[in-house]
């Protein structure tokens, strides 16, 4: 059965349709569909970019680690000035700053502006997500605010899957400029989107000054949870990087086979994001705690069957389901404990997916090249992920004390 507009976010607060809901969330997903693929995008580009800006392939790749970095300025400097304007205009002077990044990447005539527009293109990243995810579950009754979370993230999920192979074909056939520049068409549509079908809700109000704001994410449960997202989602992806080389090398896929092995990886992904964020509708902490639980037993079970074709195959579907539906319950539990400083607490989280992902990487990275294996990444991703849940029952039981007292 077809379902419409109306049957996907049943119960849109008063005087806004469920139809005019599920435009404006589609336009806010398409936003991040485009930043997600400008995130990724590089990965599948680098010889192509390396040769024509005439520096090496590993000097290519900081393209990519600095885009990461550039993620934490963004959200920590940008997103407290935006926070006085509705949220709707934050989020149109954000996607000013990407469309201007990625019209810098594809014009790009050295090496150096490639990089200024890598970083201005990141620097819209937390804020927009941050930002986006306070506006998409103000839209909705509170009861479906983390699946508001979730298709906000929808679009980030597909661009997962399909930045790398979009880019290595269109750079391909195409050049690797054109990959960029229809990222910034996808930019300036969402923007039109945006400017079109979001309403303009009230900015945050909040009794806190900007330096009081700052101070709530000291909270300690506040700083637990943005440490939990860090190594939950690190290790996760600290295993998908290092992905490609497992499966041709130890499960011994073909190179022709590995592109739709991700495309399952990102089904996964995307029934994870959707789960999830059902879940965390019903219970954040619970959601948190069960996916903390189930996503180390997923990694080291990937590690200990990588050998085997078919079950490796399962088990990587599996990494993307598990791995990504955390997300929705990560992001409503750091604002739920960082009350009076939602928005700003919203946008660091992305910053701590970031950093996340650049800690897994590095430890993994590290471990390869100390020669302990392909499989090594699922165990550093495990440890990483076993620390998370740790503090997850630690931060549960801290509140439980603190409610009880």
């Amino acid at each position: 059965m077809t379902r419409t507009p109306d049957d996907i976010l049943p119960g849109a607060p008063p005087g806004r349709s469920p139809r005019a809901t599920s435009a404006a969330l589609f336009a806010l997903s398409l936003g991040g569909f485009g930043i997600g693929l400008s995130e990724f995008i590089v990965a599948g580009l680098l010889t192509e970019v390396s040769d024509d800006l005439g520096v090496t392939v590993s000097q290519a790749g900081y393209l990519v680690s600095a885009y990461a970095l550039a993620v934490v300025p963004g959200a920590l400097v940008l997103t407290p000035f935006l926070m006085k304007r509705t949220p709707k205009h934050a989020l149109i002077v954000l996607l000013g700053f990407f469309i201007l990044g990625n019209v810098f990447s594809a014009w790009s005539p050295s090496y150096a502006v490639m990089m200024l527009g890598r970083i201005l293109a990141a620097l819209a990243h937390g804020g927009y997500f941050g930002i986006g995810a306070v506006l998409a579950g103000s839209l909705v009754p509170e009861g479906r605010r983390a699946s508001a979370v979730a298709a906000l993230f929808a679009g980030l999920t597909i661009a997962n899957v399909l930045g790398v192979p979009v880019g290595a074909f269109v750079g391909q056939q195409f050049g690797w400029r054109t990959a960029f520049w229809l990222i910034t068409v996808i930019g300036a549509v969402a923007l039109a989107g945006i400017m079109l079908l979001v309403p303009v809700t009230d900015p945050e109000r909040s009794e806190l000054s900007t330096a009081q704001q700052f101070r709530v994410l000291t909270r300690p449960q506040v700083l637990a949870s943005l440490l939990t997202t860090a190594l939950v989602f690190g290790g996760m992806f600290g295993v998908f990087t290092y992905i490609e080389p497992l499966l041709r090398e130890v499960t011994g896929y073909s190179a022709a086979a590995v592109p739709w092995l991700l495309v399952l990886f990102g089904v996964g992904l995307f029934t994870g994001n959707i789960l999830g964020g059902r879940a965390a509708d019903r219970s954040p902490d619970t959601a948190v705690l069960v996916l903390a639980i189930l996503l180390p037993v997923v990694i080291l079970t990937l590690g200990a069957v990588a050998s085997m074709q078919v079950p490796t195959a399962i088990l990587l579907a599996l990494l993307g389901a598990v791995g990504f539906a955390t997300v929705p319950g990560l992001q409503a539990r750091v604002m739920r404990h960082a009350t009076g400083a939602e928005t700003l607490a919203s946008a660091t989280n992305i910053a701590a997916f970031n950093l996340g992902n650049t800690i897994g990487v590095t430890i993994a990275g590290a471990a390869i090249g100390a020669g302990l294996g392909l499989r090594i990444p699922t165990v550093t991703g495990a440890v990483l992920t076993l620390i998370g849940l740790g503090l997850v029952l630690l931060t549960r039981a801290s509140t439980r004390q603190k409610d009880s007292s």
